[in-house]
Protein backbone atom coordinates (compact mmCIF):
# COMPACT_ATOMS: atom_id res chain seq x y z
CA UNK A 1 0.00 0.00 0.00
CA UNK A 2 2.92 2.64 0.70
CA UNK A 3 4.84 1.46 -2.15
CA UNK A 4 1.57 2.18 -4.27
CA UNK A 5 0.55 5.87 -2.75
CA UNK A 6 4.22 6.98 -3.17
CA UNK A 7 4.31 5.75 -6.98
CA UNK A 8 1.00 7.82 -7.45
CA UNK A 9 2.44 10.99 -6.04
CA UNK A 10 5.75 10.57 -7.62
CA UNK A 11 5.44 13.12 -9.90
CA UNK A 12 4.13 15.74 -7.17
CA UNK A 13 7.18 15.03 -4.71
CA UNK A 14 10.03 14.85 -6.68
CA UNK A 15 9.64 18.17 -7.25
CA UNK A 16 11.01 18.59 -3.58
CA UNK A 17 14.54 17.60 -4.77
CA UNK A 18 14.90 20.59 -6.81
CA UNK A 19 15.40 22.56 -3.57
CA UNK A 20 16.07 19.80 -0.79
CA UNK A 21 18.34 17.11 -1.12
CA UNK A 22 17.15 13.55 -2.99
CA UNK A 23 17.08 11.78 0.29
CA UNK A 24 13.79 13.64 1.07
CA UNK A 25 12.03 11.09 -1.00
CA UNK A 26 13.78 8.08 0.91
CA UNK A 27 12.31 10.20 4.77
CA UNK A 28 8.83 10.36 2.70
CA UNK A 29 9.15 7.25 1.98
CA UNK A 30 9.43 5.55 5.34
CA UNK A 31 7.19 7.98 7.16
CA UNK A 32 4.87 6.72 4.35
CA UNK A 33 5.70 3.07 5.31
CA UNK A 34 5.55 3.53 9.17
CA UNK A 35 2.21 5.60 9.22
CA UNK A 36 0.57 2.65 7.02
CA UNK A 37 2.00 -0.21 8.97
CA UNK A 38 0.81 1.43 12.44
CA UNK A 39 -2.68 1.83 11.00
CA UNK A 40 -2.76 -1.70 9.77
CA UNK A 41 -1.57 -3.00 13.35
CA UNK A 42 -3.77 -0.86 15.05
CA UNK A 43 -7.20 -1.75 13.13
CA UNK A 44 -6.08 -5.71 13.57
CA UNK A 45 -5.06 -5.42 16.93
CA UNK A 46 -1.60 -6.84 16.26
CA UNK A 47 1.70 -5.84 17.92
CA UNK A 48 5.42 -6.09 15.93
CA UNK A 49 8.50 -6.67 18.13
CA UNK A 50 11.15 -4.84 17.65
CA UNK A 51 14.83 -5.07 19.45
CA UNK A 52 16.06 -1.93 20.77
CA UNK A 53 19.54 -2.08 18.98
CA UNK A 54 17.23 -2.25 15.61
CA UNK A 55 15.46 0.66 16.72
CA UNK A 56 18.39 2.44 17.64
CA UNK A 57 19.84 1.86 14.07
CA UNK A 58 16.23 3.35 12.65
CA UNK A 59 16.55 6.54 14.44
CA UNK A 60 20.53 7.20 13.96
CA UNK A 61 19.30 6.87 10.15
CA UNK A 62 16.18 8.61 10.72
CA UNK A 63 18.24 11.22 12.32
CA UNK A 64 21.11 11.53 9.79
CA UNK A 65 18.59 11.71 6.96
CA UNK A 66 16.84 15.03 8.69
CA UNK A 67 19.62 16.31 9.32
CA UNK A 68 20.78 16.13 5.60
CA UNK A 69 17.77 17.72 4.19
CA UNK A 70 18.44 20.62 6.86
CA UNK A 71 22.10 21.37 5.74
CA UNK A 72 22.56 20.00 2.60
CA UNK A 73 20.39 21.13 0.01
CA UNK A 74 21.12 20.98 -3.76
CA UNK A 75 19.79 24.35 -4.77
CA UNK A 76 22.09 26.15 -2.27
CA UNK A 77 20.00 29.29 -2.20
CA UNK A 78 21.21 32.50 -0.09
CA UNK A 79 19.60 32.20 3.46
CA UNK A 80 20.27 35.40 4.50
CA UNK A 81 17.01 36.79 6.15
CA UNK A 82 15.66 35.33 9.77
CA UNK A 83 12.23 35.91 11.09
CA UNK A 84 11.90 36.70 14.70
CA UNK A 85 7.85 37.35 14.35
CA UNK A 86 5.84 34.54 15.63
CA UNK A 87 3.51 33.44 13.27
CA UNK A 88 4.72 35.57 10.34
CA UNK A 89 5.88 32.39 8.28
CA UNK A 90 2.99 30.12 9.23
CA UNK A 91 0.34 33.37 8.25
CA UNK A 92 1.72 33.38 5.24
CA UNK A 93 1.16 29.39 4.55
CA UNK A 94 -1.70 29.76 5.47
CA UNK A 95 -3.09 32.69 3.57
CA UNK A 96 -2.91 31.43 0.43
CA UNK A 97 -0.17 33.82 -0.71
CA UNK A 98 2.20 30.99 -1.33
CA UNK A 99 2.04 27.82 -3.47
CA UNK A 100 -0.39 25.34 -2.10
CA UNK A 101 2.72 22.45 -2.29
CA UNK A 102 5.31 24.92 -0.91
CA UNK A 103 2.92 26.17 2.22
CA UNK A 104 1.65 22.05 2.87
CA UNK A 105 4.62 20.68 2.26
CA UNK A 106 6.73 23.03 4.84
CA UNK A 107 4.04 23.04 7.52
CA UNK A 108 3.67 19.43 7.17
CA UNK A 109 7.35 18.44 7.15
CA UNK A 110 7.85 20.84 10.23
CA UNK A 111 5.76 19.52 11.83
CA UNK A 112 5.68 15.70 10.94
CA UNK A 113 9.08 15.28 10.66
CA UNK A 114 9.57 15.86 14.12
CA UNK A 115 7.17 13.65 15.69
CA UNK A 116 9.32 10.42 15.86
CA UNK A 117 11.64 12.25 18.16
CA UNK A 118 8.16 13.36 20.60
CA UNK A 119 7.47 9.76 20.60
CA UNK A 120 11.54 8.67 21.38
CA UNK A 121 11.44 11.09 24.04
CA UNK A 122 8.84 9.90 25.89
CA UNK A 123 9.72 6.36 25.90
CA UNK A 124 13.17 7.59 27.17
CA UNK A 125 11.80 9.61 29.88
CA UNK A 126 8.79 10.28 31.97
CA UNK A 127 10.14 13.99 33.45
CA UNK A 128 8.15 16.87 32.42
CA UNK A 129 10.75 19.50 32.04
CA UNK A 130 13.25 17.58 29.64
CA UNK A 131 10.23 16.87 28.08
CA UNK A 132 9.20 20.19 27.57
CA UNK A 133 12.25 22.19 27.93
CA UNK A 134 14.46 19.50 25.66
CA UNK A 135 12.25 19.91 22.33
CA UNK A 136 12.63 23.63 22.41
CA UNK A 137 16.86 23.49 22.85
CA UNK A 138 17.59 21.16 19.96
CA UNK A 139 15.51 22.82 17.83
CA UNK A 140 16.95 26.10 18.79
CA UNK A 141 20.29 24.69 18.37
CA UNK A 142 19.30 23.84 14.53
CA UNK A 143 17.96 26.97 13.88
CA UNK A 144 21.08 28.91 14.65
CA UNK A 145 22.70 26.22 13.34
CA UNK A 146 21.33 26.43 9.96
CA UNK A 147 22.00 30.26 10.60
CA UNK A 148 25.57 30.25 11.09
CA UNK A 149 26.42 27.86 8.65
CA UNK A 150 23.98 29.56 6.26
CA UNK A 151 21.99 26.58 5.52
CA UNK A 152 18.82 27.43 6.22
CA UNK A 153 17.23 30.73 7.81
CA UNK A 154 16.63 31.18 11.73
CA UNK A 155 12.50 30.97 11.69
CA UNK A 156 10.75 31.50 14.51
CA UNK A 157 7.95 29.45 13.45
CA UNK A 158 10.23 26.35 12.27
CA UNK A 159 10.96 26.33 16.30
CA UNK A 160 6.71 26.63 16.92
CA UNK A 161 6.11 23.71 14.44
CA UNK A 162 9.09 21.54 15.47
CA UNK A 163 8.06 21.71 19.10
CA UNK A 164 4.45 21.35 17.74
CA UNK A 165 5.83 17.81 16.32
CA UNK A 166 7.32 16.71 19.65
CA UNK A 167 4.43 17.35 21.79
CA UNK A 168 2.27 15.49 18.98
CA UNK A 169 4.74 12.31 19.13
CA UNK A 170 4.36 12.50 23.12
CA UNK A 171 0.00 12.42 22.52
CA UNK A 172 1.34 9.40 20.51
CA UNK A 173 2.94 7.50 22.46
CA UNK A 174 -0.37 5.33 24.15
CA UNK A 175 -1.15 4.55 20.35
CA UNK A 176 2.62 3.49 19.78
CA UNK A 177 3.00 1.16 22.98
CA UNK A 178 -0.36 -0.13 21.86
CA UNK A 179 1.16 -1.86 18.64
CA UNK A 180 5.06 -1.49 19.23
CA UNK A 181 6.89 -3.71 21.74
CA UNK A 182 10.30 -2.81 22.24
CA UNK A 183 12.36 -6.20 23.21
Amino acid sequence: MSFIIFTIFIPITTTLTTYLHPVVLVVLFFCLLVVNLAIYLFLTNQQVMVRRPYLIGAFILYTLSLLVLLFMRPSEPAYDNSNLVPFETISLYLSGNAGWFVSFYNLAANVGLFVPFGVLLAFWTRSFLIRAFLPFALIFCIEISQLLTNRGSLDIDDLILNVLGFYIGYALVPFVRKIVLIK
